[in-house]
């Protein structure tokens, strides 16, 4: 009986089984759709580890349900130290494995033209119908008329400084000058409160500072043919000469080893006075007003300005930094990838990580420049105009790979390092100079 009793008992499992089978397949033929399971589909997602916490948070929870729910993929947000990416793109094109889709910095893109998909369809697009893209966003995320990556957005530095001690150092104003600059910063590190910059091989806050004090000397990498080399000029040589100079009088000498979460470090905690840098100094004051106090015990984030770097006889510049998402030609998820930038950079869903940048980054394209956000601190309106009133690297040239190779590898910046440790100024830009006839071949 028992054995019977098993059997029937299978009988109508299975009878029950094939049933619920016709009848989930006459509903997946009667909708039209396939099931559910057959339409999830992976996206991973690599990006830097964002100086604003709260847009990484906001990424991991709210946009991977919505991306779920909206496009019926199930996204990976990766995020990781920004000076690493470049490292994780070049193993994953070598092993032809990896994210589908990584957010590069800078002209970086340029670096990777022939391993990303044409995406001209999607920033086409987005690009009519969000005002048109800054030109710095398309200058690095173009190659021969094609975008080679969507543009996201772009950052940039301005010098966050502690008014209180640069009145008291005699600056009713933040110093427009490099003479005027050098002279605070005297009297500043006099007391014990220097300023801080780096030196060092870190992505942003390194070439941030150190090209755009390269141009206001009138010093540049190359003539307008993107060709022709000619760093080593007495306009260079002096620059780096006083660099020198304002390093040992004005400067926290450890920056040589800074990267890019030193000064952020350092000026919050009190130890420099200034700095060039992005937002996040004054976005994690404001965060924690307890937290970081003036020797007075008042919140330091109302004692926290921005200025843009002093100019000199060339002029007055910033370096933007433009963030460009790539599809790799490797992922298998390509049309995936594509749909998802499309939906991720629509102004419904981007703007919910724009203004969790709170004036951080700008928008890639002009309709982002009136946004509510610029109106909400004072403190903040300035890294309003970053997209236009800097140069790129590669300047008098445009930024092209051969320009992004030289950022990469420091060269600029090692031209003033170098000098600081003890080379002769003269030797140092010829050294640099040489580099960039090897990358430039003139």
């Amino acid at each position: 009986m028992a054995e019977i009793r098993r059997r029937k008992t299978l009988q109508l499992s299975a009878a029950s089984a094939l049933a619920a089978g016709a009848g989930g397949l006459a509903g997946i033929l009667g909708s039209g759709r396939a099931p559910a399971y057959g339409q999830t589909q992976t996206m991973h997602w690599l990006r830097w580890a964002d100086f604003v916490p709260a847009s990484d948070q906001l990424l991991k929870g709210v946009i991977v349900k919505e991306c779920e729910k909206a496009l019926g993929m199930k996204l990976t947000v990766e995020t990781i130290n920004a000076n690493d990416i470049q490292a994780r793109i070049t193993a994953a094109i070598q092993s032809g494995s990896g994210p589908d889709i990584f957010m590069t910095l800078n002209n970086w893109p340029q670096l990777y033209a022939d391993s990303c998909v044409d995406v001209s369809d999607v920033a086409e697009d987005l690009g009519k119908a969000q005002g048109g893209f800054y030109d710095i966003c398309k200058v690095v995320g173009t190659v021969g008329g094609k975008w080679i990556g969507v543009p996201w957005c772009a950052g940039g530095g301005l010098v966050a400084y502690r008014k209180s001690w640069l009145a008291e150092a005699g600056a009713t104003e933040f110093p427009k000058t490099w003479d005027e600059y050098r002279t605070v910063g005297k009297n500043l590190k006099a007391v014990g409160r220097p300023y801080g910059q780096t030196a060092g091989h870190t992505f942003g806050d390194a070439p941030g500072w150190w090209y755009p004090y390269l141009w206001s000397w009138g010093g540049k990498e190359v003539e307008a043919d993107g060709k022709t080399v000619v760093l080593n000029t007495k306009e260079t040589v002096e620059s780096v000469k006083f660099a020198v100079a304002l390093w040992k009088e004005t400067m926290d000498e450890g920056g040589l080893a800074w990267d890019d979460t030193s000064n952020n470090r350092a000026f919050l905690s009190g130890s420099i006075s200034a700095t060039n840098n992005g937002a996040s100094i004054y976005l994690e004051a404001k965060k924690k007003p307890d937290s970081y106090l003036t020797e007075k015990g008042t919140p330091m984030k109302d004692d926290i300005l921005h200025a843009g770097i002093p100019g000199g006889a060339g002029g007055q510049f910033n370096l933007p930094g433009p963030f460009t998402n790539l599809v790799m030609k490797y992922s298998k998820n390509q049309d995936a990838a594509k749909k998802f930038i499309r939906w991720m950079s629509s102004k419904e869903v981007f703007e919910q990580w724009f203004v969790s940048q709170q004036g951080y980054t700008c928008g890639p394209t002009k309709v982002w420049e009136e946004h509510p956000v610029w109106n909400i601190d004072p403190i903040l309106a300035p890294f309003k105009k970053i997209p236009v009133t800097g140069r790129l690297t590669g300047y008098a040239g445009a930024p092209t790979q051969k320009a992004a190779e030289v950022q990469t590898k420091y060269i600029i910046v090692d031209m003033y390092a170098k000098a600081i440790q003890g080379m002769a100024p003269e030797e140092s830009v010829k050294a640099a100079h040489g580099e960039l006839v090897k990358i430039y071949g003139a």
